[in-house]
Parts: structure tokens; C-alpha cells; sequence
């Protein structure tokens, strides 16, 4: 019989109260975030009106052993280790993870070491091959999490009034951000696109296989959803992760415009709480414009990142009228005694290196 481990999944705004709990089934201390295999995951729910505030829990699903090695494959069901989210993988992505904590010298020359070095700011940043997912987000687990579950934008066509637009639940995730589960439920990911994207094995009910909906819409839209590289720092125990996404080009009247969204990650891996206050951006376009950005803040929020919400994710975007640029700058953080110190963010290209011809594909 499954241990029975007592979270609310949807509710899951505090990672490391989860940890503590999953930590307490093990006996001896456990590292954060390692819980044991075959544990039954439970999350709130609102019917049985007896209880206080009218909440049960339900059972969501049993955890799997993680994987070290090898990809998660379409249909994989998965916690998110650092938001706490239900999601199912849709599909893999191979990216150049520049990671600038790890010098050169410690980089192991194992078989996913990745060839490509780049040279930023006088200190040179190889990058290594990882595994990221593409992944849809439970829609009931969206109010409660600090990401942005709208994040992923597109370029609408050039006849579309919106400049943007975006599909709500679309996310990108590393591999060690897998929590891997299995659910008996038929439709376990609240998502519009589950049902179009997944059917059920009619006799293994865990198992969710990929229609041909879904392999279509990657390759439609595989220009506009691949990521490629990955950059990531730590500043005072604050780390900043930034991935670009080309976007595509728009012609105006006398010019052409290129975008770009980037995604960041902020995660405090300290025990003291720190606030942003703060962002600085330095953008330099190939036609030799260097524009800075100030401003409180990041979109319209200061968020504090604390021992229970360790982390917080958000989407941006940028245009330039060049082919190619570059970005990078600071984020001003507080201590609670009022101290502030500077957060660097790691600089990473602005690279138009697809041909833009009919743009991204909003039908699927």
C-alpha cells in the first residue's frame, strides 16, 4: 500500500512546506525535493461541505522514481519542483544551458557536454546540451502559483489587429524540474488542449499517447515554440535564468521590426527573505543603438522571494529594428533590514536566425 502524503498540489504556494512534508515520510533528513516513489499525492477539493471551510482531499496521483537519465516522454504527467503545478510534458527540447557559476574547469567532458563557448563580459561560458519540455499547466492550479501562465506570447498575423497574443497554460521547464506521477483519472490535466492533444491507453489508464493533433502543432509552430539557449547566474544567493525566444518579424511602412520575449526566473536560495525593488536593462542593437531601461519592479509587481516562496517567474518582451542584439543588466533586491544590493543578470543574444515567412499558427 502507497504511503499517503496530506498536500494541497493546487494550493502549493509554499515549495518548501511541500519538501518538509514529503521529508517526514523518509525517516532520516532528505534532501528538498526527493520524495520516496510510490507515494500518493492528494490535493484540496471543494466538495464535502462538512469539513472546515467545505475542503477535502483528494487523491491526485502516485509519484514516480525521477529520472537521471533519458527524457520524459510525451503524455508524462509531472509535479513542478519548483512551482508545485500539475502539467503533462507535450514534448522535449535540447538546449544550450550557459550556465556562468560553473567555470570551465569543472565542466565534465561527459557525452552531453555541448561544443559551443561563448565569451561574455571577459569570461568565457561553454555551454552544456540539457533537456527542457514544452508543457500544459493545470488550469486549476494557475491562480496559485507565482508564474506567469501566460507567458509564452506569439506574433499574431499580419492582418490581426492584436500585435500579440497568447496561449494560456503554455510553459517551458528543465528536466530536474519533473516530479513524475502517475494518475488512474482519464482526464487529469485541466487544460482546453488535453483532450485534442492526448488520448488515454483504453487498458493502462496512466498511460496518455500524443494524437496526431499534437505532433501536427509542433511541427506548424516548432519555428516559434524551440528554445536554444539557456543562461543562467548567481548573484548574493539570488539566481537569475533568462531564455530568449525569437519571435519573428513584422514590416512597417519604412522599416522592419524584430521581436523577441525572454522568460526569467528568480529563485532566492538563501534563507532570508529579499525583495526586488528594482530592474536595470542595457539593450544594444546590431545597428549600434544602446538603449537603457529603468523602472520599479517587474511587470508591475516587487515580489519577495522568502524561504516558503522561494521563486518567481514572468515573461517580457522586445523589439528591435536590427537582425540581432544583445541584453543584459541588474535587478535591484532589498534585505528585510533595508540593504540593497545588485543582482546581475546574465547577458544572452538576440538571435533572428529563422526565415519568417507565414509566422506562428494559432489553429490546431
Amino acid at each position: 500500500m502507497a504511503a499517503r502524503v496530506f498536500i494541497s498540489v493546487a494550493r502549493c504556494l509554499r515549495p518548501a512546506r511541500c519538501r518538509s512534508r514529503f521529508g517526514v515520510l523518509s525517516g532520516p533528513r532528505r534532501t528538498p525535493w526527493t520524495p520516496l516513489s510510490g507515494v500518493a499525492i492528494r490535493r484540496l477539493s471543494s466538495r464535502g461541505g462538512s469539513r472546515a471551510e467545505g475542503k477535502v482531499l483528494e487523491t491526485v496521483g502516485v509519484l514516480e522514481p525521477p529520472r537521471e537519465q533519458g527524457k520524459y516522454n510525451s503524455g508524462q504527467l509531472f509535479l513542478h519542483k519548483v512551482f508545485g503545478y500539475r502539467g503533462v510534458v507535450l514534448f522535449p527540447w535540447r538546449a544550450r544551458l550557459y550556465d556562468r557559476d560553473v567555470s570551465s574547469s569543472s565542466i565534465d567532458s561527459d557525452c552531453r557536454k555541448s561544443e559551443q563557448t561563448g565569451t561574455q563580459g571577459g569570461k568565457e561560458v561553454k555551454g552544456q546540451t540539457q533537456v527542457y519540455y514544452q508543457v500544459l499547466v493545470d488550469s486549476r492550479d494557475c491562480p496559485h502559483i507565482r508564474a506567469q501562465t501566460e507567458g509564452v506570447t506569439f506574433l499574431a498575423s499580419h492582418d490581426d489587429g492584436r500585435p500579440l497574443y497568447a496561449i494560456p497554460g503554455l510553459d517551458y521547464i528543465a528536466h530536474n524540474d519533473v516530479l513524475p506521477y502517475t494518475s488512474t483519472d482519464r482526464t487529469p490535466i485541466h487544460h482546453e488542449l488535453f483532450d485534442r492533444f492526448f488520448t488515454s491507453d483504453a487498458n493502462q489508464a496512466s498511460v496518455f499517447a500524443a494524437r496526431d493533433t499534437l505532433h501536427a502543432w509542433h511541427e506548424k509552430n516548432h519555428p516559434w515554440l524551440e528554445l536554444s539557449d539557456v543562461h543562467r547566474e548567481t548573484t548574493e544567493n539570488v539566481r537569475v535564468t533568462v531564455t530568449p525566444f525569437y519571435m519573428g518579424m513584422r514590416e512597417t511602412e519604412n522599416s522592419r521590426v524584430y521581436w523577441w520575449r525572454y522568460c526569467i526566473r528568480l529563485e532566492n536560495l538563501s534563507n532570508e527573505d529579499v525583495q526586488l525593488r528594482e530592474r536595470h536593462w542595457r539593450i544594444f542593437s546590431l545597428t549600434g543603438t544602446l538603449e537603457t531601461v529603468r523602472g520599479r519592479g517587474v511587470v508591475g509587481r516587487e515580489p519577495i522571494l522568502s524561504k516558503e516562496q522561494p521563486a518567481f517567474q514572468y515573461s517580457s518582451h522586445v523589439s528591435l529594428q536590427a537582425a540581432s542584439g544583445h541584453m543584459w543588466g541588474t535587478f535591484r533586491f532589498e534585505h528585510v533590514h533595508g540593504s540593497q544590493f545588485d543582482v546581475r543578470i546574465p547577458p544572452f543574444s538576440l538571435e533572428s536566425t529563422k526565415e519568417d515567412k507565414s509566422g506562428p499558427r494559432e489553429s490546431w
